[in-house]
């Protein structure tokens, strides 16, 4: 005998349905093998939102924990373009004093790592060693090593 076919949607409509008929929660969650914290989730979806309801939702978290705010973001590429030399510490101070409401250091170090103006500097086999050093030091980078 061949598995019989059934979606997601087609379930929790006939869960949700023979719920309305006068049927018990728990009985149809052990029927549909759901817990039953599932099937009011399920049926209190479907009164808040009708068939919609029963739709997949998206997983996908509402906002990522360590992301900044776009003129944070804005503000950090500015200072680090004016000031390459300056590390997350320095940059988090200043921020400090321009605002009142400044994230932690550690999501400032890591869009700074993100958006990191070497990324853009040329590398050595380009220039030759003397030549990039040159241009770290024009730069004020002269205490990276090579």
């Amino acid at each position: 005998m061949p598995w019989r076919e059934c979606y997601k949607m087609d379930e929790r409509l006939r869960f949700v349905a023979r719920l309305r008929e006068g049927e018990k929660v728990a009985a149809l969650c052990r029927e549909f093998d759901i817990s039953r914290k599932t099937g009011y989730k399920i049926f209190h979806r479907y009164k808040d939102c009708g068939l919609e309801g029963l739709t997949d939702r998206s997983r996908r978290p509402d906002r990522q924990a360590n992301q900044l705010p776009f003129q944070i973001e804005k503000l950090i590429v500015q200072l680090k373009r004016e000031h390459m030399s300056w590390g997350a510490p320095k940059i988090r101070e200043k921020l400090r004093r321009l605002h009142s409401n400044i994230p932690s250091l550690r999501p400032i170090l890591l869009f700074n790592r993100q958006t990191s103006p070497l990324d853009e500097l040329p590398v050595a086999h380009e220039l030759g060693t003397d030549m990039r050093r040159e241009f770290l030091r024009r730069a004020g980078l002269q205490h990276v090593a090579l």
